[in-house]
């Protein structure tokens, strides 16, 4: 995703979150990635220490493996700089 679009996404979701959650809250994160247990890691280390509940899943094919995370965030801001963070991660698709 270039600069641009990425912003303009970060935004829309940002406005969204705001009308449509109570902060601090829940949020569940999805994330899909090549099944490779060091990108894994790499992405679950982002949430260390948050309290947050961790669920993967391998596909059928175990090409891929699903990331469900749960965690208590305090605001859109918070929930956007983790999809940041974990977008440096090569290969992962944020749902």
């Amino acid at each position: 995703m270039d600069e641009d679009k990425s912003e303009e996404f970060y935004g829309r979701l940002r406005e969204q979150l705001f009308e449509d959650t109570k902060w601090p809250s829940s949020y569940l994160y999805k994330f899909i990635v090549p099944t490779d247990d060091e990108k894994i890691e790499k992405i679950t280390s982002f949430f260390d220490n948050t309290g947050a509940v961790i669920e993967s899943k391998k596909s059928k094919k175990g090409t891929y493996t699903s990331v469900s995370i749960t965690v208590n965030m305090d605001d859109p801001d918070a929930v956007i700089a983790k999809y940041k963070e974990v977008a440096t991660v090569e290969g992962v698709i944020s749902l």
